[in-house]
């Protein structure tokens, strides 16, 4: 299915979420999110952290709705009582039967039969990520780090580890003919092999300026030059779980970094179709890799192989308190971690069985102008070997 998307705007994400409103008139306490019906959560409108999950999940929102499987708000809740009392972890997190607290960042995460609550002050995204994919899963869904397109009516996944060339790749892809894009780092698939997208905001570096050009021309900020990108990049990621203790400081550097432009994909991609999912018809993987040789490596999988690196893939690339988040549940038996991914891969095993699978490993030394000429040259192989005409 595919769908046209609005010209939003600075100005109409912020005239979205006021109109969020009962029908009673009365604002909402909530700013709400539909996941492509399957999950919902809510987050605490007057909240520092509610304009980022905004920026974040715009294609999501929603209102009216009347179940949420995770609620986010900044007040905590008591965790101590006398029916659960309390434990004590060994990396400073005390927890009980009910939720935790985690205190450094400062948060609590509660379990219950509707789902999960998550309650702190500090920028709660990174939080929120590893709840989303769990409900998802308990819903048959898992959450993927991918760009995904549709071609001719069905969804190309292609997981790849950061900087293998995903966003280059899309703005080649999506001017061919018969592609849409669907997302170009998260999305969802389904047990039953349908892919549905996430049209998040692209960050865009400085080395895709040949590639967006209207997007420089237009430029709000200034950018580092191409030659920093990188150092800088490492500099953010070393400073991020700082950064998170203050949500408004934190969608501040997000939006005006000269490290990367946020941007919405319909100004990324002015004439192209979005669309919102698509049964699944193959997979690529995606990597970069360090050799003498100009050769890129091109190789048929299976599906268990390929639920393998989209699981790996998707831990490794969520940040550190993402992971934090996901081992403290382990660790207090409130989301066990072998049931969690267990799980997970059987929704993946099912989306990906008899589906044509790939793995497509790119020299390091090509830029990535040319690995996306590489990559965009396979993928059109890969919608061959899947028989799509």
């Amino acid at each position: 299915m595919t769908i046209t998307t609005d010209k939003n705007n600075d100005a109409d994400l912020k005239a979205v979420v006021k109109q969020n409103v009962h029908s009673n008139g009365s604002a909402s306490r909530w700013v709400e999110f539909d996941l492509h019906g399957i999950g919902a959560f809510r987050v605490e409108r007057d909240s520092g952290i509610s304009a980022l999950f905004t920026d974040m999940f715009h294609p999501f929102l929603s209102e009216g709705l009347d179940h949420f499987d995770l609620t986010i708000t900044e007040t905590f809740e008591p965790l101590i009582d006398a029916a659960y009392g309390e434990a004590h972890g060994e990396s400073d997190f005390f927890y009980n039967e009910k939720g935790l607290h985690i205190e450094k960042p400062d948060v609590q995460i509660f379990v219950d039969e509707n789902g999960f609550h998550l309650h702190g002050k500090g920028e709660l995204l990174v939080m929120a990520l590893p709840l989303i994919d769990r409900l998802m899963v308990m819903k048959g869904t898992a959450m993927v780090h991918a760009m995904t397109v549709e071609y001719k009516g069905y969804g190309i996944c292609m997981p790849a580890w950061g900087g293998s060339g995903k966003t280059s790749t899309m703005s080649k892809l999506v001017k061919k003919p018969g592609y849409f894009f669907m997302g170009d780092d998260w999305a969802f698939l389904t047990e039953n092999g349908y892919m549905l997208g996430y049209a998040k905001p692209l960050f865009i570096k400085p080395y895709h300026r040949t590639l967006y050009p209207h997007l420089f021309s237009n430029a709000h900020k200034p950018l580092v030059p191409a030659s920093l990108s990188k150092p800088i990049s490492r500099l953010t990621t070393r400073v991020h779980p700082y950064i998170t203790r203050f949500p408004k400081l934190a969608r501040l550097i997000r939006r005006w970094s000269p490290e990367h432009m946020m941007v919405h994909p319909d100004r990324a991609f002015p004439d192209a179709i979005i669309s919102s999912g698509a049964p699944l018809a193959a997979s690529l993987f995606v990597e970069r890799y360090q050799t003498d040789s100009i050769e890129p490596q091109f190789i048929e999988k299976d599906a268990r192989w390929m639920a393998t690196k989209i699981i790996g893939n998707f831990f490794s690339e969520l940040p550190r308190n993402s992971r934090l988040v996901m081992t403290t549940l382990g660790a207090a038996g409130l989301v066990p971690i072998e049931q969690s991914f267990r799980e997970k891969e059987e929704i993946l095993l099912k989306a990906l069985a008899d589906k044509p699978a790939f793995y497509l490993r790119v020299p390091k030394s090509l830029t990535p102008d040319q690995a996306s000429d590489i990559i965009v040259a396979t993928i059109d192989e890969v919608v061959g070997y899947a028989g799509i005409v």
